[in-house]
């Protein structure tokens, strides 16, 4: 009985890793954002949602739409 709950409980821990992961990844993969980069080698990144990433997203886009023809 003791190697039952033992593997049951293994397998309720996978499964909870496997979802932790699944979340974590799927919401860094949605989050669309722009990073500037400045000459004194500093970066910004601005996400949908901020005043400044709204401005700059659609020209990114269509920067990107143009580059890739």
């Amino acid at each position: 009985m003791k190697a039952r709950s033992a593997v049951g409980l293994l397998a309720a821990g996978a499964a909870l890793a496997g979802a932790i992961v699944f979340v974590r990844t799927k919401s860094q993969v949605e989050r669309e954002h722009v990073d500037v980069y400045f000459a004194d080698g500093s970066m910004v990144s601005l996400e949908a949602g901020s005043a400044d990433g709204d401005r700059l997203l659609p020209l990114a886009r269509r920067a990107l739409a143009s580059a890739r023809g």
